[in-house]
């Protein structure tokens, strides 16, 4: 496993902790972007396969989340995390110029990931989005309905088949294990809104990855999002049986091998 380099960013509500996976002469850099209540280092083995494809990579942790500033899992407005997301990608050009830039979000961070190409999408050569919060996600309304949110932390089962993956998660400090909280359900809500009014993403290669039971994400209120999101040019491989990290699933050399051939054929054009 590289060992990870980290940086300390003036992030829009605080300092914001970065992980560079360095690579000496890289052929593209990938931006890692974490899902709810997690942390940039569970991405490492991520990083290290895209290492081994010639990538840099680079991952935040979000305010409120791992080693960043803020209260635990607030995010009060995602714009300021997308624009956080890109003072990370500006660190990576000013060590890489002239290299492609690739965004990869997970969940939450498929949801800031949409947003971002939305944004900056002349300054990407391609998006992945795994398991991605888009679309027809219905728990924000059912949970703003309520006088208090309940606390129900993320099932580790539900992450992968893998039982080692759902321990770690338990047992990690860095990953938040209490209830929601109501600022960040509203701001899932708007930001909902803000990508599905903003139009698509024009001709940026955009690949899906979805578990077909993945029961946090459901496969179908994603369609929803994704499919008017891209331009056209869109890939998606879904897994059957997978859950909602396609990357700690039990097939995860196959995800693997679908997001580099993809990146190949993306950057290729």
């Amino acid at each position: 496993m590289a060992h990870a380099r980290e940086h300390v960013l003036a992030g829009t509500r605080g300092a914001l902790a970065v992980r560079e996976w360095p690579h000496p002469r890289p052929r593209y850099v990938a931006l890692l972007v974490h899902g709810y209540g997690e942390h940039a280092g569970r991405y490492a083995e991520v990083a290290d396969v895209l290492a081994a494809h010639g990538a840099a990579g680079y991952g935040p942790d979000h305010i409120g989340h791992g080693r960043s500033a803020g209260e635990r899992v607030v995010v009060e407005d995602f714009e300021d995390v997308v624009t956080d997301v890109h003072a990370v990608a500006d660190l990576a050009r000013t060590a890489h110029p002239d290299v492609p830039v690739v965004l990869i979000g997970h969940s939450m961070g498929g949801l800031i990931a949409a947003r971002y190409a939305q944004r900056y999408r002349d300054e990407l050569a391609a998006l992945v989005l795994s398991g991605p919060v888009i679309g027809a996600w219905e728990l924000p309304g059912r949970l703003l309905a309520l006088d208090e949110i309940p606390d129900t932390p993320i099932s580790p089962a539900a992450l992968s088949r893998d039982p080692a993956v759902g321990a770690a998660y338990a047992a990690d400090p860095l990953v938040w294990h209490g209830p929601m909280k109501r600022p960040t359900v509203e701001a899932f809500a708007r930001t909902l809104e803000t990508v599905a009014g903003a139009g698509d993403i024009g001709p940026l290669p955009l690949l899906w990855l979805h578990g077909d039971d993945d029961q946090l994400v459901p496969l179908a209120g994603s369609r929803v999002g994704v499919e008017p999101l891209s331009g056209g040019n869109l890939t998606e491989r879904i897994y059957p049986g997978a859950r909602h990290e396609v990357f700690h699933e039990t097939n995860k050399e196959r995800v693997f091998a679908d997001v580099t051939d993809f990146l190949d054929g993306a950057l290729a054009g």
